[in-house]
Parts: C-alpha cells; sequence; structure tokens
C-alpha cells in the first residue's frame, strides 16, 4: 500500500504543469479583419491588444500574444506554443496588413545575459591577494610626512 502511495506521488510531481497565457482572438474573428479598418473598429472586433508598438515614422501595431507554457516539477518553465497576431496601422490609423506568427518565427534574445565589457583586465581572487607581495609600505598613506 506505501509502495502504490509513493509510486503516485512520485509520478504526480513529475507530470507537468500547463499554463495558457495570453489572449489571441477567435478565428472566426480574425477573418473579419480588412486592410483600411480603422483602429477602433479593430479594437471593437478583437479587444485590447496584448500590446502595442509605435514607430514614430509609420503608425501604429497591434499585437495579440498567446502562450502555452509547460512546467515539469522544479524544471525551467518552457514554451511549447506562442501565437501572435500583429495588426499594423497606417498614419491614419488605418490597417495597413496584419500577419500570423507563431514559435517557429520567433527568436530568442536574452536582454539579461548581455554585458558591458570593462576595462583592463579582471583579476582572480588568488591573483588579487598575491599581487601585492613585496609592495607593502610600513608607513601607509602618511610615508611621505615621516618627517625624519
Amino acid at each position: 500500500m506505501m509502495a502504490a502511495l509513493g509510486l503516485s506521488i512520485t509520478t504526480l510531481a513529475c507530470t507537468p504543469s500547463v499554463d495558457y497565457r495570453g489572449y489571441l482572438p477567435k478565428g472566426e474573428d480574425v477573418q473579419k479583419l480588412n486592410v483600411g479598418m480603422s483602429k477602433i473598429e479593430v479594437e471593437a472586433l478583437l479587444g485590447s491588444p496584448s500590446t502595442t508598438a509605435t514607430i514614430n515614422t509609420t503608425g501604429d501595431s497591434f499585437y495579440y500574444i498567446s502562450s502555452t507554457v509547460q512546467q515539469t516539477a522544479f524544471f525551467e518553465p518552457e514554451v511549447t506554443d506562442r501565437e501572435i497576431l500583429a495588426v499594423r496601422f497606417d498614419q491614419e490609423e488605418r490597417v495597413q496588413k496584419f500577419a500570423h506568427y507563431g514559435l517557429e518565427d520567433g527568436k530568442i534574445i536574452d536582454f539579461i545575459g548581455r554585458e558591458t565589457p570593462t576595462r583592463g583586465k579582471e583579476l582572480g581572487v588568488l591573483q588579487q591577494l598575491f599581487q601585492n607581495l613585496g609592495r607593502f609600505d610600513p608607513g601607509g598613506a602618511a610615508a611621505g610626512n615621516s618627517g625624519y
């Protein structure tokens, strides 16, 4: 009995949890989307976008983003599916074009992993400890004021 209980707990711990994030409009609503529609009409038809982008030279963009994230036990969450509907507007706030993107269309960008190079060389702990051997000055900062 205890073995069966332990096996079932272990099995449940390894079962991935699936999380659905974001919002993607229904297929029939997306089919009603047409070039030339106003921004207000698009928002009334599809709802509020997940995010927007503004580029001063052309116009705004609406992005409707939906992701499926799967996580097993303590491992890192993994995005298993992503769909994006991008609606591009011209300067007169009319639909210029729209496109549907999937996970395979994306590129992974690591914003946090970037590092700014520093000048000089980076010393290890032992190099820092031993670099001052033989440079000991018993007078310290007041060596110039010894008065001898």
